[in-house]
């Protein structure tokens, strides 16, 4: 973290977007085969890169832009660093354009919502990635909440660069005191299983309970003793 300390000139905007998609006759998730040809013709079209893992196709790759998969089939566009909001909705809009041209020829739609609104933990198909094997077997030990965050959930996520540990420590309690502002008014998982679920961020409501080390407020990061040093308990080691 250290090493990457940058000056406020060179400080950028890099955001994460996720969605589902979902088949428009039947409303039913798509399947990774279906992912698969829709990396695959957005690859072909618009001049992307093929991430694979053996045989698998798991994301795209284009410039400083990339696409990847999350545990239950999630679309993710790692955007660039940029420098303005001006140009990460450029980006965002950009990225969106190209899947939709693609997706729709294939029957496919996104839903851009916190929670999957319709559909059961056992209809999500599940992605073949060595890493989720690996996840599930830690969100297990949340019981149906934990799998529920990985397999039903989408966000949208914020990176920012800072000067100094302590730029960074005051970035990062800034966000955490703002959360529940930003929680309250971007709130849009108000649904499960095709009814509603009594909260309008199911999703908020989720993470609260499942891994509170890496989810929530994180009351750590206002101890004097946070910073660069602070180190949270390995999820998995191949030592």
């Amino acid at each position: 973290m250290v090493h990457g300390c940058k000056p406020k000139e060179k400080w950028r905007i890099g955001t994460e977007h996720e969605k589902f998609g979902f088949e428009f006759d039947t409303l039913r998730p798509i399947n990774y085969q279906q992912i698969s040809a829709l990396l695959n013709g957005i690859a072909a079209r618009f001049d992307w890169d093929k991430i694979m893992e053996g045989d698998n196709i798991m994301g795209l790759k284009t410039g400083n832009q990339s696409i990847s998969l999350e545990y239950g089939g999630q679309i993710e566009l790692s955007g660039a660093p940029l420098k303005t909001l001006h140009q990460t909705y450029d980006e965002i809009n950009s990225h969106l354009y190209q899947a939709k041209t693609v997706a729709e020829e294939m029957g496919i739609g996104f839903l851009g919502l916190g929670f999957l609104p319709k559909w059961r933990q056992e209809d999500i198909p599940l992605v073949p990635k060595v890493r989720y094997d690996i996840l599930r077997n830690y969100f297990n030990k949340f019981g149906s909440n934990g799998i529920n965050t990985l397999l039903m959930t989408c966000s949208i996520q914020v990176n920012l660069d800072f000067s100094s540990e302590a730029d960074m420590i005051n970035k990062m309690r800034a966000s955490l005191a703002l959360q529940p502002l930003s929680t309250a008014l971007f709130a849009n998982s108000p649904f499960k299983q095709g009814v509603p679920n009594g909260y309008v961020s199911l999703r908020s409501h989720l993470l609260g309970q499942d891994d509170i080390c890496r989810n929530g407020m994180l009351p750590f990061a206002f101890h004097d003793t946070f910073g660069i040093t602070f180190i949270l308990p390995t999820i998995h080691s191949n030592c």
